[in-house]
């Protein structure tokens, strides 16, 4: 896609003698929702992390605004635009939300969003900027994690499963944020397991199993069976 933002091709990702990806060819524009979907082990994790540089070996390209990524350090992309969301938080438990929330505007690019927008946006995190990460429900762990990585001002947000385990209100509450992110501007690259909220919030989608894409289009031109069938591999 020659107007993408980030533009993946033949990408493989190995782990030792592993092979997590097979040949991944995806692309996502900015201001635009791509959510990925797939069972767990399909790879969706892998490929978020080769974006980000975090894998042991990939073959093939990542260009993102025309800059493959492949050379650069997990700092260096940080810097360039790119913010992960990653599955499990990994907030820092000891420090208060708004200390934690402040990493994520140190490593980041710089930009025009900060703390009273992203307040805003979870007025919870304002109730509770000054307590410790670990006394916070999953719920409002997961808003503090998208949060700290939307403070770093990214051009490309990936999300790792950022509704796995948690209540619907909370997720709701999550849900609500996406498209607001992509009307700045923002690219939103969405890994998730939910088939029902990724097609919703998306503008495309790929299917991923077993490394591969075997299904690609627009939610609203797309059948559920169709996207289960390929979802389970059936």
């Amino acid at each position: 896609m020659s107007d993408a933002l980030l533009n993946i091709e033949n990408l493989s990702v190995f782990y030792g003698e592993f092979r997590a990806l097979f040949g991944v060819d995806i692309a996502v524009k900015a201001g635009e929702i791509v959510s990925m979907i797939g069972a767990n082990g399909a790879g969706k994790s892998s490929l978020l992390k080769a974006i980000v540089g975090q894998v042991g070996r990939i073959e093939g390209r990542i260009a993102f605004d025309g800059d493959d990524l492949a050379r650069l350090s997990t700092p260096e992309i940080v810097a360039r635009g790119v913010a992960l969301v990653p599955e499990g938080r990994r907030l820092f438990p000891s420090l208060t939300v708004e200390e934690n929330l402040t990493i994520g505007q140190e490593i980041g690019r710089g930009g025009d969003l900060g703390f009273d927008e992203i307040y805003r946006y979870f007025p919870i995190l304002w109730e509770k900027r000054r307590q410790k990460t670990r006394e916070l429900s999953g719920g409002q762990q997961q808003m503090a994690a998208l949060a700290r990585a939307l403070l770093a001002n990214p051009r490309l947000l990936l999300c790792d499963e950022i509704s796995l385990g948690l209540a619907p209100v909370a997720i709701a509450a999550l849900y609500q944020v996406i498209p607001t992110i992509r009307d700045r501007g923002v690219a939103i690259l969405l890994v998730e397991q939910d088939i029902t909220r990724a097609l919703a919030v998306a503008d495309r989608f790929y299917c991923l199993l077993g490394g591969r894409v075997n299904l690609s289009g627009l939610p609203r031109e797309t059948t559920r069976e169709t996207v289960a069938h390929h979802y389970f591999g059936g």
